[in-house]
């Protein structure tokens, strides 16, 4: 995964199956999750800016909290491949 925050770049690792928000949390990358990583409080909404096809496809979370488009929620989305994701 390739984080971008505050326009730096950096890519870290990710296991297969991995969130966004758990990745960021194993390599120190600042995400937030007010919530604890259960999709109720948007804190860790990022913007996929490539590779959307590598990761999991929207839940109902995300879809109830009204996430859509290119936005996601770190804690619900799950890698698959190489992706870019931009940090709020």
């Amino acid at each position: 995964i390739t984080f971008i925050i505050k326009g730096q770049e950096k890519t870290v690792d990710a296991d297969p199956g991995q969130t966004v928000l758990e990745a960021a949390q194993k390599n120190g990358i600042p995400m937030e999750s007010a919530c604890g990583g259960n999709g109720f409080c948007l804190t860790c909404k990022c913007h996929v800016r490539k590779g959307a096809d590598q990761l999991s496809a929207p839940n109902e979370r995300e879809e109830a909290m009204g996430v859509t488009g290119e936005e996601r929620l770190g804690c619900q989305t799950k890698v698959n491949g190489d992706v870019t994701v931009e940090l709020e």
